[in-house]
């Protein structure tokens, strides 16, 4: 939303002096026309918000003040951000004990739309409200009944309706939703966006995260809100009553050694060192209770790293600065540095070799072969290190010495 103080190229500027400049200059009472200017531009805000719809942040507090509209429709494929609003709102909504005869929690592919809107405009029992959420919205029978429900909803009730994806919104239901509920929009999250998503959700327990944990836990999670809210709990319960978050915090949380984590084997790849990347890939695999589920998550954080050496060559090309390139790429500023020394091994034609390499180790690990987890992570090793780094390599350099 836009500041009320605007700028030149601000329409709200271009209003507010045409609807002032006679009338302000004139009048005795300039508290008037003020709140005559204001009410334009609470007009316009919510104009803006019609169009954008409402954040997390902005229903999340709404709920948490018990500041409840009467109809809620969100969508999006970032289920995770839904499910915590759902949360949120049953709990400040309606007491534990009011929650018996006032909740209903309905499964869209499970209900018919009569029936729901049955629940819908039933009035509380004994309680200021009642609360109807439908899960699977899209997936409702007969849902474009809602369409009449939208324009006139219970007053005693506070539906949510959730829909997992983005529905035709130029159809009805929806298209009736949009224009009467109050609706939001939940996009997956970008990878630049990921670090600050992990700060906010730490502070909100009360724990500080160093850079460089926080840098890892995104690369490690990636950009899936469920297994990063995961791996949080996982450290806040490792970690107990201390407050600040350190790397080695990260990495024991996630059951890995200082020495022997898909950090340090994500670091040995980048700066071609080949013997240290197969000796931590190899001892990762042998320490873990099932090596074909953590040769998976090592080909998801690897996957996640050369995206971002890949994101980071495109900037190189249009000569952005290191620190905007930090904030584009989604990288810690304390970590750009190490990012781009690794770019140096990797143009943009042995780019598209790691990504074939990482597909085809993904294709084998999911079923796609027989072969053992260790023997296709020592070729997808053996792939992604840059050729002059291998041994074969080196050998070729020293029998050249040798006949020189």
């Amino acid at each position: 939303m836009a500041e009320r103080s605007g700028n030149a190229g601000d329409p709200r500027s271009s209003i507010l002096k045409k609807s002032l400049s006679p009338p302000f200059s004139e009048s005795r009472e300039p508290s008037r026309w003020f709140g005559f200017a204001f009410s334009i531009l609470g007009s316009l805000d919510v104009q803006t918000m019609a169009k954008t719809g409402l954040t997390y942040e902005q229903l999340d507090t709404a709920f948490r003040h018990r500041n409840f509209k009467p109809l809620y429709f969100l969508y999006g494929e970032e289920t995770f951000l839904m499910d915590e609003l759902q949360q949120v709102l049953i709990e400040h909504a309606l007491a534990p004990h009011e929650r018996d005869f006032n909740l209903d929690l309905v499964y869209g592919a499970e209900a018919e739309a009569r029936a729901v809107l049955a629940l819908c405009g039933a009035f509380p029992m004994m309680a200021e409200r009642r609360v109807v959420v439908v899960r699977g919205f899209e997936q409702l029978e007969d849902n474009r009944l809602f369409t009449t429900y939208a324009e006139t909803p219970n007053p005693a009730a506070v539906v949510l309706l959730l829909c997992m994806g983005k529905p035709n919104l130029a159809a009805h239901p929806y298209r009736a939703l949009k224009q009467h509920a109050a609706w939001g929009a939940f996009k997956p999250l970008y990878d630049n966006q990921m670090p600050g998503w992990i700060q906010r959700r730490l502070q909100q327990f009360g724990y500080e995260i160093e850079p460089a944990a926080v840098q890892m836990l995104a690369d490690y999670v990636g950009t899936h809100l469920h297994s990063a809210a995961s791996e949080i709990d996982k450290l806040i319960t490792y970690v107990g009553e201390h407050r600040r978050l350190t790397a080695d915090d990260v990495v024991s949380a996630s059951g890995q050694t200082r020495e022997f984590n898909v950090f340090e084997l994500q670091r040995a790849i980048g700066e071609g060192r080949y013997a240290d990347a197969q000796r931590i890939a190899q001892r990762m695999l042998s320490q873990a209770p099932n090596a074909r589920g953590e040769a998976l998550m090592i080909v998801s954080v690897l996957a996640g790293y050369f995206t971002k050496l890949w994101k980071l060559s495109e900037c190189q090309a249009q000569r952005i600065p290191e620190r905007e390139m930090a904030q584009r790429v989604g990288i810690s500023p304390y970590f750009i540095k190490e990012y781009v020394f690794s770019l140096q091994r990797f143009p943009l034609p042995v780019l598209e070799q790691a990504f074939a390499a990482l597909l085809a180790a993904d294709y084998e690990l999911k079923g796609g072969s027989r072969r053992d987890a260790r023997l296709v992570l020592t070729l997808l090793v053996r792939r992604l290190v840059p050729a002059a780094a291998r041994p074969e390599a080196a050998d070729a350099r020293a029998s050249q010495a040798a006949f020189m």
